[in-house]
């Protein structure tokens, strides 16, 4: 079913996932398009943006934001067109940043709104390299990494919408760059079209012993978005003084229990210690959002320079979202995982 001009589709969290979510936690739900009231305006989703910190939002767990409630629409950032407005700073038509979910359409009082560049060639680029997956990587990189010249970056999840777009700043900073990724294509593309020094396969069961060649004066930024055995491997390479920002770890977003071995707390408070590491999580928006405008200063102009490239992955129809989302769990996307809800 494509999007009318009557109906608003709906993905809703049916349940609460146990382990990896399956399409019986997603349900699709149809109501009527709402109506503008004054002050007011109705926005219409063209693109949907796909993010792993959506698998916590399905849990009930305590966490730096609410849960989705059962039967609630799923969250997520969009690129909105706007539909109709009794909003005096909208006009029909403008290109908005909303986070209106997983929906065909939404009403707005503005608040929250960010009106885009109707000149921007890619409007959902807005959600990816222009919006928080890069501002991610930027001040994670720049602000905690404070990576310098000639000093060993590394970077899991390298092709992905915020490992990349690490990789290439930290190439611009002089810095050699070593990506981990899943699988020969991710790997290629991440040395052959982001400019990386070398990637490893994180598929590849020498993982330990092929990071550690590529990284002779073992390293000293890690930007940690995986976690799991990538960071088992990362561990032991750290120099004294290292540091590693961490923003995600997607390898233990389904996870049920601990992980199976020894504790491996002791190694790494003591590795943490004897080495003088600087290990931080941010959340980028209530962290750095006073800083957003330094970010979209300069990526605008790496960009415009042709010094950053950035890969989408389109899957068109809201429909495929749930399935989509599944995927990006297992690291199936290559890019940043977009859903084109509607042509615009």
């Amino acid at each position: 079913m494509t999007q009318t001009t009557t109906l608003n589709r709906q993905v809703q969290l049916a349940a609460r996932p146990v382990g990896t979510p399956t399409a019986a936690d997603f349900h699709l739900a149809t109501t009527a398009v709402p109506v503008a009231g004054p002050g007011q305006l109705l926005l219409r989703t063209v693109y949907l943006s796909l993010d792993p910190y959506m698998r916590g939002r399905m849990s009930d767990a305590a966490s730096y934001a609410a849960s989705v409630a059962i039967g609630a629409t799923m969250v997520g950032a969009t690129v909105c067109r706007v539909q109709s407005s009794q909003h005096a700073g909208f006009a029909v038509g403008d290109w908005v940043l909303a986070y209106t979910g997983w929906q065909d359409y939404a009403l707005s009082d503005g608040t929250g709104l960010t009106k885009l560049d109707p000149g921007l060639a890619r409007p959902s680029y807005a959600l990816g390299v222009l919006g928080m997956p890069g501002f991610t990587a930027y001040m994670g990189l720049l602000d905690i990494g404070a990576p310098k010249a000639g000093e060993t970056v590394v970077v899991a999840a390298a092709t992905g919408a915020v490992g990349s777009v690490v990789g290439q700043i930290a190439k611009l900073k002089g810095c050699r760059v070593v990506g981990i990724a899943g699988g020969a294509d991710k790997c290629r593309s991440a040395v052959q079209e982001l400019g990386f020094d070398a990637c490893i396969d994180h598929h590849n069961p020498d993982l330990a012993a092929l990071l550690a060649a590529a990284c002779p004066k073992g390293i000293d930024v890690y930007f940690e978005n995986v976690g799991g055995k990538v960071f088992d491997a990362v561990l032991p390479l750290l120099n004294t003084a290292a540091r590693v920002p961490v923003c995600g770890l997607i390898a233990q977003y389904n996870a049920t229990a601990l992980p199976e071995g020894p504790d491996r707390s002791p190694l790494l408070m003591r590795t943490l210690l004897t080495k003088r590491i600087r290990m931080q999580g941010f959340i980028i928006f209530d962290d750095y959002g006073h800083r957003y405008p330094e970010f979209a200063k300069d990526m605008s102009q790496w960009l415009a320079n042709g010094q950053i490239k950035f890969r989408e992955d389109i899957v068109n129809g809201l429909e495929n979202a749930p399935q989509a989302f599944i995927g990006l769990l297992e690291g199936k996307n290559f890019g940043k995982l977009i859903v084109r809800v509607a042509n615009d």
